[in-house]
């Protein structure tokens, strides 16, 4: 990512990490993008490491965002607006895993799934989706802002009305636990 700091041409609406608090970063405040995945931004600066949602990117100079997919979390706030038909596909198993490998913890640039926190995905029908992931610690803070980011990407899916997303602790996170993609990723092996 780019290594060279970015003054933030506008005033910004960030979340602090790792403790989730909602920020406002002044326009003119020096950034340093750490990595951009899933669609936001960690960003580092003398208040320490934030995320910034994708849809401020222009914030970051980067330029505006482009419209929101249909599938993008962006389009779950017209979810209420879509008329549910009987008739809709069912949605499968392989698209809920590959849309939460979409969202990453801010804080480690590798998605959930690789990270091996995500341990049940299942279809329940009349477009319910449950989830069980778990968090590599139990006091981390940005646990329900991850399960938050997954249930959105869910409910964005066209034939998901309700997605639950459970944050569990059986069993304990652990490295092993990671793909070998992650490790790689992460150096640990």
């Amino acid at each position: 990512m780019n290594s060279q700091k970015i003054k933030l041409s506008r005033d910004v609406h960030a979340m602090l990490i790792p403790s989730g608090l909602e920020v406002l970063l002044v326009a003119g405040n020096e950034v340093k993008i750490t990595h951009h995945l899933g669609g936001n931004y960690t960003v580092l600066g003398v208040f320490g490491m934030a995320r910034i949602e994708g849809t401020d990117a222009d914030a970051l100079g980067i330029g505006e965002s482009p419209a929101p997919a249909k599938d993008s979390v962006c389009a779950s706030a017209h979810k209420k607006e879509y008329v549910f038909e009987e008739s809709l596909p069912q949605v499968s198993v392989e698209e809920l895993w590959n849309v939460a490998k979409t969202v990453y913890d801010p804080e480690i640039p590798v998605n959930i799934v690789d990270l091996g926190l995500v341990y049940r995905m299942e279809f329940l029908g009349e477009g319910k989706v449950v989830v069980d992931m778990t968090l590599t610690a139990p006091g981390c803070s940005m646990g329900p802002i991850i399960a938050d980011d997954l249930r959105l990407r869910l409910e964005a899916l066209p034939s998901v009305r309700e997605a639950s997303v459970n944050i569990v602790w059986d069993p304990p996170w652990n490295q092993d636990m990671m793909s070998q993609e992650a490790r790689m990723i992460l150096g640990l092996v």
